[in-house]
């Protein structure tokens, strides 16, 4: 059975952002095919081949390093690092490539991959009195603003942020947005994508989750923005 949100405890929903507030698949597209056509109006038609080549490596080192849990050093520091030298190339190099592809331009495309039901789903959860906040592995204030969803969200936390410096699925991060909002983990629902990261994360923080989008279907604790905006009503 998915979580309940009409529970008379639940004091707040957080969510994650990457494929549970927006569909990444067409966003996925749009900037492959930019990837393309950009490099070459650069007059630079190897660069895409060299972004691409940074890209993958840096999403499949970050990956790796959810196996560190919460690391001495800096993920912020280390997220850059490891590929650059699996690459042989300057972090800068790395970073600059990753603030370009993954954070800056995708911004302007992503209020048409919004999720259904979810700026619905916000402003429900507000009107019942529910603190509503979004914790990511990744930077979440523009894309938050760009899918203008930002207006009625409390706590924003990332992953890399020096209070949390773990991936998940460490609990490091779902815990320290209970603290900042003074609720038990029991008090907070979790809204995800992926189970091995966003449920088994919230799970070990004591904390109960939904899961939403395409690669969680079929999980007992899978449903959508709506059912869980149709089951806030039961609030009154």
């Amino acid at each position: 059975m998915s979580p309940d949100p009409s529970r008379p405890h639940l004091r707040a929903i957080l969510f994650d952002l990457d494929g549970t507030l927006y569909r990444q698949s067409p966003l996925k597209k749009r900037m492959l095919r930019e990837l393309v056509t950009v490099p070459l109006r650069r007059m630079a038609p190897f660069e895409g081949y060299r972004t691409v080549r940074r890209l993958a490596r840096f999403r499949r080192d970050r990956e790796a390093l959810r196996d560190l849990g919460r690391p001495d050093e800096s993920l912020e520091e280390l997220q850059y690092a490891r590929p650059a030298a699996a690459l042989g190339e300057p972090a800068d190099r790395v970073r600059a490539s990753v603030l370009e592809w993954m954070h800056e331009r995708p911004l302007r495309h992503l209020a048409a991959a919004r999720r259904a039901g979810a700026a619905e789903l916000f402003r429900a959860a507000r009107s019942r009195g529910l603190e509503v906040g979004v914790f990511s592995d990744y930077p979440v204030d523009a894309k938050l603003a760009a899918l203008g969803l930002d207006a009625e969200v409390s706590l924003t936390l990332c992953a890399t942020d020096v209070e949390v410096n773990a991936f998940k699925p460490h609990p490091a991060g779902f815990l320290a947005a209970c603290e900042r909002w003074g609720f038990a983990p029991g008090e907070v629902l979790y809204v995800g994508d992926r189970v091995e990261v966003d449920h088994a994360g919230a799970t070990a923080a004591g904390m109960a989750c939904a899961l939403v989008g395409e690669e969680s279907a079929g999980h007992p604790d899978h449903t959508t923005h709506d059912a869980l905006r149709e089951r806030l009503a039961d609030r009154g």
